[in-house]
């Protein structure tokens, strides 16, 4: 009976063989029957990606996760014409589009068998990449197109440098220079392209800082927490109001991107007594990111009364609620206390003479867009200063000084296929010890590609202070790429812009500020990108010429005052101009060697000064402690497991004071290196050495105040967490 069984079905099999191969139709069919069911299985996911203009962005990469993995289920990237195609199994997946310079945007889709859906994602520049420029323009615009100089500090750089002050990782880069009444907690100051110390306005994630009237004490900024800094070169009064003489430096504090949370804890010690710590937690929870961290700092200083105390704490918190909306929220408060020694290089130390500074400062800010050019933005901030300062004789004097600074900015952006228009207003109520103030200003600003080479960019403002009444300002200018091109000789970008700032006077009390005019500058700014072997060398030059008209001066005594809190009276009677250069070559010379190179000329000049007491300020002298020549070249290498970060720095003799009579006009030249190294040893885990006045330099950082010797900190740096 088995045995017929077996018979039946070899007969039955070998008669379908057959039939197959007498049917080769019916075979294929057979044959692709399981193909096709696996292709009607499939999803299929299509769309297009495009920048804020709605221009293509070609290159763009799109992946799929299924829901809890983070393995890629599939990848495409966008064509030229920015189109893209997805196939998935059916399931629930988010999905990723990454792309250089631009924020990245993610959707999650739960998809049917043979189902085909549609994402046409717009993608927006990343403020916090290097390559975009968020302070130049008044939308985000890619480094290479803006018409005026910027440069860029990173948290790469930053780290690599292990710096732990604004002002002095700022002197780094072209154009900058700063002084400091002492080395640790002294009144630092910092001067850009020649202008005063009270023309550069500073933003802390839009939130701006300055007192009434431009002055800012850098000293206690830290960067702790800092992702990134950018530096704006020329008068910006047109998207920034008052202070803005001659440029615009914001900072930008970290962000969470990571769905597994980031922390990383940081500590340090070394010479004179010097101890440091930090830590920071990051990520993403849906559509929430969120930030936070904090610093402290702690040294003896190299002498009496040198002693310093700072405390940072910051965060960022972001919502994105929907595709087209989102809020987010940046916080900062530093909190320092400093002995003030004085010019202990002519002097004794002035004890008990201390400062204790607290800066605070909160932005809160809304973006959204109404259809497929419109986008909107609506801002609140605000910040506070306050400084204590106790003096000799006993018993000690104390003087308290707050100000405080608070207002709303809102801008709409129009924007089209080659260019957008923006147009905003902003409002703000300024407080401080003797008055308050109460300005506003509007706002309006056109960018345009002519061509694929040529972009212009026009703007003016009208501001309205309550100091010297209503004021219009322009700026306008092109950015031109004179050649594209890869290989030994690449691109060559040209640029240009001319731009007018105002300055209210400082906060004086009401009677001494009627018959003062604005303080006023004007700027003219032309330089040249020229790339060099398929891009790994890159040089710069930038000219600008700089004129201050205005300026405000005090002359004591009279008999006619009008400012009698003052004994004397303050005029609009000073006049200035600053000419110059500023360079940089940058080199990659291989994956592990990073060199660059900054140059800065700046033939500044006092004019005219008719009320000039001290001999260092009157007309036919340089500018107060801007030095005419001053460059830096910075060397990083990465080799095994180590990273090395050698900085030199030059300062060329500058104009300067004693302010005591002993005939001081001037501080001499010096070179300063230092060095960095850190030793990654696994599982998130790096050693961290960093030396300053490597060689043990004599040098002054103004008249009488003598800079650290020696120092060096060494510590530990651990990171856990991320994707």
């Amino acid at each position: 009976m088995r045995l017929h069984h077996r018979c039946l079905l070899a007969a039955t099999a070998t008669a379908l063989v057959a039939s197959l191969f007498a049917n080769p139709l019916q075979a294929n069919f057979l044959q692709a029957r399981p193909q096709a069911q696996s292709q009607q299985a499939k999803a299929t996911i299509t769309g297009s990606v495009t920048d804020p203009s709605g221009a293509a962005v070609a290159g763009a990469s799109v992946t799929a996760y299924l829901a809890g993995s983070s393995a890629p289920a599939a990848h495409a990237a966008s064509g030229a014409d920015g189109k893209f195609v997805l196939s998935v199994a059916p399931g629930h997946y988010r999905l990723t589009i990454e792309a250089s310079s631009f924020s990245v945007e993610s959707r999650e889709f739960t998809l049917a068998a043979s189902e085909t859906t549609t994402w046409d994602a717009r993608l927006e520049l990343e403020p916090l990449s290097s390559r975009v420029a968020v302070t130049a323009e008044a939308e985000p615009e890619p480094v290479e197109t803006t018409t005026v100089p910027v440069d860029i500090l990173t948290r790469e750089q930053i780290d690599q440098r292990q710096e732990i002050w604004l002002a002095p990782a700022l002197a780094s880069l072209p154009g900058v220079s700063v002084s400091s009444l002492g080395p640790m907690g002294g009144i630092q100051s910092l001067f850009l392209d020649g202008g005063n110390s009270n023309y550069t306005k500073l933003l802390i994630d839009g939130a701006p800082v300055n007192q009434p009237g431009g002055l800012i004490d850098w000293s206690g900024y830290t960067l702790d927490g800092i992702d990134k800094v950018e530096v704006v070169h020329g008068a910006s009064s047109v998207l920034y109001g008052s202070d803005a003489m001659d440029g615009v430096v914001q900072v930008f504090t970290h962000r969470g991107t990571t769905r597994i949370p980031e922390v990383t804890v940081e500590g340090d010690g070394g010479t004179f007594g010097t101890g440091r710590g930090n830590g920071q937690i990051s990520g993403l929870l849906g559509a929430f990111d969120y930030s936070a961290g904090g610093g402290y700092f702690s040294s003896d200083g190299q002498g009496p009364n040198d002693f310093y105390r700072d405390t940072t704490l910051s965060g960022t918190f972001g919502w994105k609620f929907l595709d087209t909306d989102s809020l987010r929220l940046a916080l900062r408060n530093n909190s320092n206390d400093a002995g003030q020694p004085g010019q202990t290089l002519y002097f004794p130390p002035v004890i008990p003479q201390s400062s204790d500074l607290h800066d605070f400062s909160a932005d809160l800010t809304w973006n959204f867009t109404t259809g497929p050019h419109w986008q909107h933005q609506i801002s609140g901030y605000e910040s506070r200063f306050q400084d204590v300062e106790v003096e000799p004789p006993p018993p000690p004097d104390v003087f308290v000084t707050i100000y405080n600074r608070a207002g709303m900015k809102g801008q709409s952006t129009y924007s089209f296929r080659n260019g957008s228009v923006t147009a905003g207003y902003e409002y703000q109520v300024e407080n401080g010890p003797v008055d308050h103030w109460h300005n506003q200003g509007g706002y309006l600003e056109a960018r345009y590609q002519f061509t694929r080479r040529l972009t212009a960019v026009a703007g003016g403002r009208a501001e309205a202070d309550q100091t010297f009444g209503t004021r219009v300002v322009p700026r306008v200018g092109g950015a031109y790429v004179l050649r594209y091109g890869g290989g030994s000789w690449g691109a060559t970008r040209l640029r240009s812009s001319y731009g007018e700032g105002i300055k209210e006077p400082e906060m004086l009390p009401a009677d001494c500020t009627p018959f003062l005019s604005p303080e006023r500058s004007s700027t003219v700014d032309a330089g040249v990108d020229q790339f060099f072997a398929s891009d790994r060398v890159h040089f710069s030059a930038n000219y600008f010429h700089n004129s201050f008209h205005d300026i405000v001066s005090f002359a004591s005594g009279g008999t006619m005052q009008n400012c009698p809190a003052y004994d004397g009276n303050f005029f609009n009677t000073d006049l200035a101009r600053a000419s110059g250069a500023n360079s940089s070559l940058e080199i990659k010379a291989a994956r592990w060697v990073h060199i660059l190179a900054n140059y800065t000329y700046d033939d500044s000049r006092v004019i005219k000064a008719p009320n000039a007491t001290d001999p260092a300020l009157v007309p036919g002298n340089r500018l107060f402690r801007r030095p005419l020549h001053s460059a830096d070249l910075i060397a990083y290498a990465r080799f095994w497991r180590m990273n090395w970060n050698l900085a030199g720095f030059y300062v060329g003799r500058q104009t300067d004071s004693d302010f005591s009579g002993l005939g001081v006009t001037s501080d001499p030249s010096y070179v300063r290196w230092d060095l960095a190294n850190s030793i990654s040893l696994g599982h998130g885990l790096s050693t961290e050495a960093r030396v300053v006045n490597l060689f043990n330099r004599h040098y002054e950082l103004a008249a009488g105040y003598p800079a650290l010797r020696l120092s060096y900190l060494v510590g530990l740096r651990y990171r856990w967490g991320a994707e």
